[in-house]
């Protein structure tokens, strides 16, 4: 592997004082060559331009203004325009760790990878509702370890919040689709079908803030559910009878608690044992005990709005003649 010209791109939305934040770390990266730094404006209303303008004697940035089409099509509108080789996507409400970038680095140095995922990981500063949606967002306990909570060596499925893409492979695969949620597992799935491989980069972890409420995070756990049906459709050599669990699990909850009724208890004490297993991992991870109590809530939010998402989208795409684009228009940007 030569070297590598870094790209970070960067949608954003409504958003500057997360892209403040961000910016802010990238100044404080322990790296010692330049980089750039792709922000793409996706329709904002509220302007990110005088929040970047303070960071351009210090950044190497490139700054774009778009109509709104959605972080998939803003991505790849950041990635056409960027002066770099290699692209490392990342959210705007995400934080870099000093050493982020030299550990990219190291780990394509050791094994090159056009296409790479990282953690993602709770800081200190984060709120408690944060840090409990972070929980269930990331526990092997609740997702399978699927965002990088687990060693996945061939077969990571890298999220657009942190992940990296080579211009080849970029340029291989025409990058995101306008599916929204769901354009990250699309993408990995037609980098698989190109020939390209993907690795989870354990150590490139990103704080990653989520700020979102309870209602905006069953909303949004809801359309991750929808989604996995149709990528089943398009890719069906990826389903996976585990994208059931959710599904299975708040239908067997459901009937634990009415069997108890009836005096049949066994059911709801193996819900009991799993939610135990939660609340002591999650504190555990965080040291609170109020996190671990709302990490049980959020651990229940995400698998009903999850669950119902799925079943819904099951039955609607295998009873219907109609494309996903017209039976969930609202999963859908249209491209520019």
């Amino acid at each position: 592997m030569g070297n590598l010209n870094y790209s970070f791109i960067i949608p954003v939305y409504n958003r500057p004082e997360e892209i403040q934040e961000l910016l802010q770390s990238f100044i404080a990266q322990d790296y010692d060559n330049t980089f750039e730094v792709v922000i793409v404006e996706d329709g904002s209303t509220k302007s990110a331009e005088g929040v970047i303008t303070d960071f351009e004697g210090q950044l190497q940035i490139s700054y774009f203004q778009k109509p709104n089409t959605g972080p998939g099509d803003s991505r790849n509108y950041g990635m056409q325009h960027a002066k770099g080789d290699y692209f490392i996507l990342l959210d705007s409400d995400c934080i870099l760790p000093m050493q982020y970038l030299n550990e990219v680095e190291k780990e394509l140095r050791h094994k090159f990878v056009h296409c790479f995922g990282g953690p993602d990981a709770a800081h200190k500063s984060f709120t408690t509702v944060q840090k409990a949606i972070n929980y269930a967002m990331t526990s092997v306990l609740t997702t399978g370890g699927i965002r990088g909570g687990k060693k996945a060596i061939d077969k990571f499925q890298p999220r657009s919040f942190n992940m990296g893409l080579s211009k080849e492979a970029f340029n291989a695969t025409n990058g995101f689709g306008n599916i929204h949620p769901g354009e990250d597992p699309d993408l990995t799935f037609r980098i698989w079908k190109a020939g390209y491989e993907t690795r989870l980069f354990a150590n490139a972890f990103v704080y990653h803030k989520r700020r979102i409420n309870w209602n905006k995070f069953f909303i949004q756990v809801n359309k991750f559910g929808m989604v996995r049906p149709i990528l089943n459709k398009w890719h069906p050599k990826t389903a996976k009878l585990t994208y059931w669990f959710p599904s299975l699990f708040v239908l067997g909850f459901a009937l634990s608690i009415l069997w108890s009724t009836a005096g049949v208890h066994w059911p709801i004490t193996i819900f009991g044992i799993y939610f135990g297993l939660v609340f002591i991992e999650a504190i555990w991870k965080n040291r609170q005990l109020n996190v671990a109590i709302l990490a049980l809530f959020a651990v229940l939010i995400q698998f009903i709005g999850y669950g119902w998402g799925f079943l819904k989208s099951t039955l609607l795409l295998n009873f219907s003649n109609d494309e996903p684009e017209k039976l969930f228009p609202k999963l859908f940007f249209t491209k520019s």
